[in-house]
Order: structure tokens, then C-alpha cells, then sequence
């Protein structure tokens, strides 16, 4: 494509989704309405101003494979981990349930065993994309549906490679056709003409090299971009990191796509994961954008006027099975009826890797040309149906509230100290510093927290303190201190590993929800951490033991015990924690319990009746030392 015809399909793609998106949430149907309609008003179907499907796709691809890229970076290992069972259980069974219920259906309407099954891996399938960016808009991510549809979406992310390694097998004489779902028409691959084995072998040594590139070579060359400082050479590392695995799975037959995704597995445990994520943030959405403008662009409106019955059964049909099949999986993991509802609606789409397995279906001579025609065509339909169902589960089913996305606010002062989060922990901490004089620059995200207590006098500055640029714009260069007082563990973690990779001079003092997290915190880069409900839980035991008639000298004094004795525990677990043994960890702690009650036991047995008056002079000497 030549130049100037470049620049006039990026300027008719960008137009039109100026003139529609703000259309369409002034409408409140959501972003991606607007875009799938500009899309389809643009594309060839309706005014012809962007033409060639070619083009279309390419420009698709690359929105596919940013998106991928950013979902591969949300797959850190130790969140994989927390979340296994509802990645691989719910995961799974809606994999597998969906397969086979659309299997069925299509094997009843007529179709051969294999290709069903074919089809029915393909529609399983939901859109990652549609799907984080509507829940995202309308402040769900963090609900009980939205984390759910996010674990159902990670297995569908990983169960694409298992199906594309599944997929020859389903070819006519069990050999495949072509061998990758990036394979070129020309045949410029590496794997062309291989055997199946050594096919495979390829595969998997380009997967290696991937996994143990990003380990061994890419983690030092991002250490010695970050200590250039310049946050343009370090974000165009980033983005090599992404064209050069794309393009090594290319190489092997595969979709660039599952090289982005890899490249951001590869960074999801990486120190400079949130750094990357900042970076990029901006030009997440409209790569979105652009993705779903040509998703509405590729839709085939003459095969749909064609074939109009054909379409729409299929489309009802696939919405219908997959949010039936998801609410009964929701239902059986304990959501509510709201929550299961919502869960399957916004997973009832079919995905944007269906473009990608109906394409290698195709190769591997599975689906004939008119069905995968058919299928494609009723893949981007059924991404439609999303918001228009959301929009309707909004205003029948549900009361959810949208979420707030203003800019941060400008700060217009430098303090000594910053406060990020001003719930309950950050007001009680911002009032002692203020009563004692030290002035402080509070930041908040929650809106409503933030208009509440400017009705209170506080002077507060809206913004999220995960962002280096807030930080810095609210002095963290030049203050002494930065208290964390969020109450979401991975925004704490994220607050504190910002804060020191950019501010390595700032103190911080960060709250920890628990144990693992205050470890957590600790290795993020916190200096002194907080356990949240420490401190209150010994008062509350000290409290109950007054109640129960143990007078107060003793009853502080076993707090005070108790309280040394769970800091040394600290120190004792974190040396065995880093072991990654968790058998050792378990018998540590089951140690350090079993010593704690002897040392409490023992105490009240060598320690005569003491008179409620009376004080441990000598322990209230070693804290006045700061030894207690």
C-alpha cells in the first residue's frame, strides 16, 4: 500500500471513530457499538471508503496481537496460580461443555463428525478483547462476574495452542493440509513440507526459545534500558520484544497473535511488567479500536442479505448455548443469579481467534469454503449482540454503576509527604500528620470517597497513584515520604513498585492485607509494611481477656508478648518463604504456633499475681529504647 493511501485509511479509520464512539456513548451504548458500527458505515458493505479485505485484516491483526501482548502480561504466574481453580475448573468446563453442545448442534444439522467438532472448538471461543474493555467501561473487572469471566477467558487464551495443535488432526486422512495458522499462501514458512513430528518439534523448539530468550536475555536488556532513562528507547524494547516473537511464530506456521501473547507471559513476572503496562496504556484503547472498526469493516453484509436465515440461526444459536452453558457453570460456582447472568452474557460472543481457527480449519481442508464464509460472518454478528445485551442486562437486571474514568486531577503543591488511598487507614494516618503539623498531598481514586470528604474540608487530588506521572507530579521526587494506604493488595504492590524503581530516594510506608502480602510489599520495595489488622486484632484479644477478669497489666503484657513474638515469626518465615518449599513453610509456622503457646503458658505459670496497677517497668524501657 502506498503511502498516501496509508495515511487516508488511517485518517477514514480514525474518523470514523471520532464521529461514532462519542455518538454512541452519548446514546450510553458503550464504545464498542460505536466502533463495530463505524466500522460497518466505513467499510465496503455500506460507503466504501475503506477498501480490500486484505488491508482490513492486517490492521485487525495488529489490534489482535497488542491485545493479546497486553493479556499475556496479566498472566503473571503466582496470579495464575491463586486463580487455578477457576482458570482450569470453570475454565475448562466451558471449553469443553460449549465444544461439545455446539458439536451436537451442528452434527444435527447436518454436519460430518470433525468438522463439528471443529466448529464447535472454534465458537467456544469468546472475545478477550469485547469483553475486558466493556466490563472495564462500566467498572466491572473487579466484581464477582468480572474476575469470573476473566479466568474463563485466561484458559480460553491457553487452550488455543492445544487446539491448533488439535486441528490437523481433524483433516481429511488425519495428516493436516497446512500446518500454520499464519502460513502464507506462498508457502514462506519453516515448517512447509515437514512431517507432522517434525512439525511439532519445530513448534515446540520455537516456544522454547521463546520462554528461555525472554529469561535469560531479555530481563538484562531491559535492566540496561531502564538505567538509560529515556522511557521511549525502553518502550521500543518492548514493542521488539512483541514484533520479534510474532514473528518467530510466524516463522513456524503460527498466528503472530500467540507470539504476542508469549511475549507478554514472558514480561508477566518481570519487575518492569507495570512500567510497560504504563507505557502503553494509552494506546490500548485505540488499538482496540481500530481492531473492532475492522472487525464491523470484514463484516460480509451481502452474504448476510444472502443467506439471512443461515446467519441469524447461527448466531442465536451460539449466543444461546454459550450463555446457557456459562450460567449453569457460574450458578455451580456460587455466583448469584445477577452475577451468573452477567457472567454469561458478556462471554456469549464468539472470539476474535475464531478469525484465526476458521483460517487454519480452512487450510487443513476441515471446513469448506462456504461454511467458514458463514462461520466468519456470524462471528463478527455475534459480537454485536454483546453490547446491545449488555445494554439490556444493564437496564432490567441490574442496577451496576458506571465506572469513573475523569482524568487526575492537577496538583498545585509539593509536601513532604504523600498519601496514596484515603479510606479508613489513610484518614486515620492523614489526620495524625496534619494534627501534628506535617503537611501531607493526599491522592484518591475513588470519586464518590473523594466528593464525600472534600465535603468534610479535605483537600484531596483525584488520580491513580499507580501512575509514575501522578506520582511525580505530585512531588514524589522531592518528598521524604510516601504512605500506601490503599485497601486492594495489587494496587498497594503496584503503588510500591513504581514508587521505587522511579523515586529510589522516597521512604515508603505501605499497608499489607496480610502475611504473604506484607512479604509481598516487602520484596516490592516498601520499607517499613503494616498488616492492616494487626494491631487491632492484639486490642481486640487484650480487650477480651479484661473482659474475661485478667486485669490489665497482664492482659497488655501478653499482647506485648505476643506481638514480639509474631515479628521474630515474620523474620523466621520470610528466610524459609523464599525457599519456595511450601512443606518447610507449613512446618515452620506450625513450629512457631506450638512456641508461642508455650511461651504464653509458661508465662502465666512463672509470673506471680500481679495487682492491676502495677506496669512492667523494664519492658516499657526497652520500648521507649524502640527495642519493643
Amino acid at each position: 500500500m502506498a503511502a498516501d493511501a496509508l495515511l487516508v485509511q488511517s485518517a477514514t479509520y480514525l474518523g470514523a471513530a471520532v464521529v461514532s464512539v462519542p455518538i454512541a456513548e452519548r446514546l450510553g451504548l458503550g464504545s464498542v457499538l460505536g466502533y463495530l458500527v463505524a466500522g460497518v458505515m466505513v467499510g465496503p458493505a455500506v460507503l466504501g471508503l475503506v477498501s480490500g479485505a486484505e488491508d482490513v485484516m492486517h490492521v485487525a491483526e495488529f489490534g489482535v496481537v497488542m491485545m493479546l501482548f497486553l493479556v499475556g502480561l496479566e498472566l503473571q504466574p503466582s496470579k495464575l496460580w491463586a486463580m487455578r481453580g477457576a482458570v482450569f475448573g470453570l475454565g475448562g468446563a466451558q471449553v469443553v461443555a460449549t465444544a461439545a453442545a455446539v458439536a451436537l448442534a451442528a452434527v444435527a444439522a447436518g454436519l460430518g463428525l470433525a468438522p463439528a467438532f471443529a466448529v464447535g472448538l472454534i465458537l467456544a471461543m469468546s472475545s478477550t478483547a469485547m469483553v475486558l474493555q466493556a466490563l472495564a467501561e462500566k467498572g466491572l473487572l473487579k466484581s464477582p462476574a468480572g474476575e469470573t469471566s476473566f479466568a474463563v477467558l485466561l484458559f480460553q487464551d491457553i487452550a488455543v495452542i492445544p487446539i491448533l495443535a488439535v486441528m490437523p488432526l481433524l483433516a481429511p486422512g488425519g495428516g493436516g493440509g497446512d500446518h500454520g495458522a499464519g502460513a502464507h499462501a506462498d508457502g514462506g514458512t519453516l515448517v512447509d513440507g515437514l512431517p507432522g513430528w517434525a512439525a511439532a518439534l519445530l513448534v515446540l523448539a520455537a516456544v522454547g526459545v521463546i520462554v528461555l530468550g525472554g529469561r535469560l536475555v531479555m530481563r538484562p536488556l531491559f535492566m540496561a534500558m531502564a538505567r538509560l532513562r529515556m522511557r521511549e528507547i525502553f518502550t521500543a524494547t518492548a514493542l521488539l520484544l512483541v514484533a520479534g516473537t510474532a514473528l518467530i511464530m510466524e516463522s513456524v506456521g503460527l498466528s503472530p497473535a500467540l507470539g504476542a501473547f508469549l511475549a507478554g507471559v514472558v514480561l508477566a513476572d518481570s519487575e518492569f511488567r507495570h512500567e510497560i503496562e504504563t507505557d502503553i496504556a494509552p494506546f490500548k484503547g485505540l488499538l482496540l479500536g481500530l481492531f473492532f472498526i475492522a472487525v464491523g469493516a470484514g463484516i460480509q453484509i451481502d452474504l448476510i442479505l444472502a443467506r439471512p436465515l443461515a446467519v441469524a440461526a447461527i448466531v442465536l444459536a451460539v449466543v444461546a448455548i454459550k450463555a446457557a452453558v456459562l450460567y449453569a457453570i457460574a450458578r455451580s460456582a456460587r455466583l448469584n443469579r445477577s452475577d451468573a447472568l452477567l457472567t454469561a452474557i458478556a462471554l456469549s460472543q464468539i472470539g476474535e481467534f475464531a478469525f484465526v481457527l476458521i483460517g487454519f480449519a480452512s487450510q487443513n481442508r476441515i471446513l469448506a469454503g462456504d461454511l467458514a464464509a458463514l462461520l466468519t460472518a456470524s462471528v463478527a454478528l455475534s459480537m454485536l449482540t454483546t453490547p446491545i445485551l449488555l445494554i439490556l442486562f444493564e437496564r432490567f437486571a441490574s442496577g451496576a454503576e458506571t465506572a469513573d474514568d475523569r482524568p487526575a486531577d492537577a496538583i498545585d503543591e509539593r509536601n513532604r509527604v504523600i498519601i496514596a488511598g484515603f479510606g479508613r487507614v489513610g484518614q486515620i494516618v492523614g489526620r495524625l500528620l496534619i494534627g501534628r503539623g506535617v503537611p501531607v498531598t493526599v491522592l484518591e481514586h475513588d470519586a464518590e470517597q473523594l466528593e464525600a470528604l472534600r465535603r468534610f474540608g479535605f483537600k484531596l487530588y483525584y488520580g491513580d497513584a499507580r501512575r509514575h506521572d501522578l506520582l511525580e507530579a505530585a512531588g514524589a521526587a522531592e518528598a521524604a515520604l510516601l504512605v500506601v494506604a490503599t485497601d486492594d493488595k495489587e494496587t498497594t504492590t503496584e503503588i510500591v513498585e513504581t514508587a521505587r524503581r522511579n523515586f529510589p530516594g522516597l521512604k515508603i510506608v505501605a499497608r499489607a492485607y496480610d502475611r504473604p502480602h506484607a512479604y509481598e510489599v516487602e520484596e516490592a520495595g516498601a520499607d517499613r509494611v503494616v498488616r492492616e489488622t494487626f494491631e487491632g486484632g492484639i486490642e481486640m484479644a487484650t480487650e477480651s481477656l479484661r473482659v474475661l477478669g485478667v486485669p490489665a497489666f497482664e492482659a497488655n503484657r501478653l499482647g506485648r508478648i505476643f506481638r514480639r513474638h509474631d515479628i521474630e515469626t515474620m523474620d523466621v518465615l520470610r528466610v524459609v518463604r523464599k525457599t519456595g518449599d511450601r512443606d518447610a513453610y507449613g512446618l515452620a509456622f506450625r513450629q512457631r504456633r506450638e512456641m508461642l503457646s508455650s511461651v504464653l503458658t509458661r508465662d502465666v505459670q512463672t509470673v506471680p499475681g500481679t495487682d492491676d496497677s502495677g506496669w512492667d517497668a523494664e519492658t516499657l524501657r526497652r520500648e521507649s529504647r524502640g527495642e519493643g
